[in-house]
């Protein structure tokens, strides 16, 4: 596949820059892949495509308003440092971004608090650097919960609020690690969550931290030359075993809510399609065509143009039907990315 394929006229009326304020009442759009049909629902209507027998796999991955400002030593120039994910905890090493990038040299302090200092180790990319906190005793994910804010995508273009720290989190969220919400997951509440369970379905849980690969550029037009950046992954034994049960007996649906999920659930399969137990990295890009071996149905966003989610999904839905549902969702005023509406792929 090129990636002029999974380009569309996104308006930028058409992103969401808050939830709707019931978020199971957002819209919601279901394709059936087999039979080639599009529906439109609420999402509170979800709860009737679960059948007794089906599992249901969350990422309960925590977003932590990773985003702190601080002062340069001597000029005072004020920094922002986006920290994207600890390198080592007892060394106090963290891999971020810093704006203005130009300010800031290897061997540089920053004063975040009178107390807490980082030092600038080392240069990654333009404005990636490795800073290492200078105080031991320092719990970085304390410090940025006073002090630090939420990094809501960059498409989203107002600041964050203090709104934002609840909107912009799972309610099962639970492993702290992550700076992009595995967004599908914004929609659950937890009445449907027990209306679900309610149906006999089992709710399992892994861990993926979603990085800023989800809104870098692609810059090859043959997409199978991209690399993905990697994230952290955690899958329990008890899923896993769990989602092999369901497999071998043929008893119920494996549904991933979010391209989070199910690529840490894709990555980790073996040919047989049985998942592997552990945690690690995973760099695993999906596209078309692919044969999914363990995801039977996805929940999942309106993603942008041009993104490896978009070719995720595509490669699930079926590019064609895909396509023929956004074209749908720009004529029906659906809201798009994070904030936005919801669709539910069988």
């Amino acid at each position: 596949m090129r990636l002029s394929n999974f380009r569309y006229s996104l308006p930028k009326n058409r992103i969401a820059d808050r939830p709707v304020t019931e978020p199971d009442q957002c819209k919601l759009m279901v394709l059936n892949r087999r039979k080639k049909e599009i529906e439109n629902k609420v999402f509170a209507d979800i709860t009737s495509y679960f059948k007794k027998g089906d599992l249901l796999v969350l990422n309960n991955s925590k977003v932590f308003p990773a985003k702190i400002f601080g002062q340069k030593e001597k000029t005072d120039a004020k920094i922002e440092v986006f920290l994207l994910r600890e390198l080592n905890k007892d060394a106090g090493l963290w891999d971020v971004l810093v704006d203005p990038a130009r300010k800031v040299r290897v061997g540089n302090k920053i004063y975040f608090q009178e107390d807490v200092v980082a030092e600038v180790v080392d240069n990654t990319t333009s404005r990636g650097r490795t800073i290492r906190f200078l105080n031991p005793e320092i719990n970085v994910f304390d410090l940025v919960e006073q002090i630090g804010t939420v990094p809501l995508p960059p498409y989203i273009s107002r600041k964050p609020d203090n709104t934002d720290r609840e909107d912009y989190q799972t309610v099962y969220a639970s492993q702290i690690g992550a700076v992009v919400a595995p967004m599908a997951g914004l929609h659950f509440t937890l009445p449907i969550i027990e209306e679900i369970k309610k149906k006999g379905v089992k709710i399992l849980q892994i861990t993926l931290h979603p990085s800023l690969s989800s809104f870098s550029a692609i810059e090859v037009e043959d997409v199978s030359k991209h690399k993905m950046d990697s994230e952290y992954f955690n899958i329990p034994y008890q899923t896993a075993m769990e989602i092999n049960d369901t497999k071998l007996n043929k008893s119920g649906r494996v549904i991933a809510v979010g391209t989070t999920t199910s690529r840490v659930l894709e990555a980790n399969a073996t040919v047989e399609g049985k998942i592997k137990f552990g945690q690690g990295w995973t760099d695993k890009f999906i596209y078309p065509p692919y044969q999914f071996k363990v995801t039977d149905a996805l929940v999942t966003n309106f993603q942008q143009p041009e993104t490896t989610l978009l070719m995720m999904v595509s490669a699930f839905a079926d590019y064609r039907l895909l396509m023929d549902a956004y074209k749908q969702a720009l004529k029906s005023d659906y809201r798009f990315l994070a904030y936005g509406d919801a669709m539910f792929i069988h």
